[in-house]
């Protein structure tokens, strides 16, 4: 069974030449079969040049470029790239090779359920506390049964493909794809994952995109709402 992992990378040269060698080795543990899918949006530093170098090493990489930064336009293309029978998405800046595969071993065991992870640390009262009112409104528009609406790895079956079409270009994607998991009723099961440390840098959350996060996701209900049969 052949598994994807996208990877968005943005200005990460500095790190992610370490952080894929360190999924290589682990994902070789209990993976026969896998690919990395490397999406590097609007690089201004090496990253471009150092996931290349990875991708000459290990055929097993594969290397996406698009001059526009942006979480969601990076993940859409990645799922766009993948093959596997198992897609996954998540952030190369957060993620360990350990809690990747903590939520991978969960979903080759569930192939049928959406794997996901749950964030339990956060940086700050302020960052917790806008977390928790987004995932909030998330859960009230949504009907959604999980608490971590952003929280990657994700991890699904290639055979519910409305999560390989998703439509947002912005952060927006990940309330997409769980309010998708809930109008279609896949089943989904949240892993807690205790440490999200950035491995380098700093979040591009700030007071203003958070604001669109909040007034986004009631567009994306109201959406929904309209393409919903009566």
């Amino acid at each position: 069974m052949l598994v994807s992992i996208i990877l968005p990378v943005h200005n990460q040269g500095d790190h992610i030449g370490e952080i894929v060698q360190g999924y290589i080795s682990i994902l070789s543990q209990f993976i026969k079969d896998f690919e990395l899918i490397l999406v590097a949006n609007a690089c201004t530093d090496n990253s471009a040049a150092v996931c290349q170098g990875l991708l000459n090493k290990d055929t097993r990489i594969k290397l996406v470029q698009i001059s526009e930064s942006g979480w969601g336009k990076a993940v859409k293309l990645g799922l766009k790239e993948a093959q596997g029978e198992i897609v996954c998405y998540t952030n190369s800046a957060r993620t360990s090779p350990e809690v990747l595969r903590s939520i991978l071993e969960y979903s080759l065991v569930n192939p049928n359920v959406v794997v996901k992870a749950n964030r339990k640390i956060r940086d700050g009262l302020r960052r917790r506390l806008g977390s928790l009112l987004y995932n909030l409104e998330c859960r009230m528009l949504f009907d959604s049964p999980v608490w971590d609406i952003n929280g990657t790895p994700k991890a699904f079956p290639r055979k519910y493909t409305p999560l390989l079409n998703l439509s947002r270009e912005d952060d927006l994607i990940d309330a997409e794809f769980v309010a998708l998991c809930r109008k279609y009723d896949y089943p989904m099961l949240e892993i807690p994952v205790l440490s999200t440390r950035r491995h380098s840098g700093k979040s591009t959350t700030n007071y203003g995109s958070a604001v669109k996060m909040y007034v986004g996701a009631l567009r994306l209900w109201q959406q929904f709402k309209k393409t919903s049969p009566a």
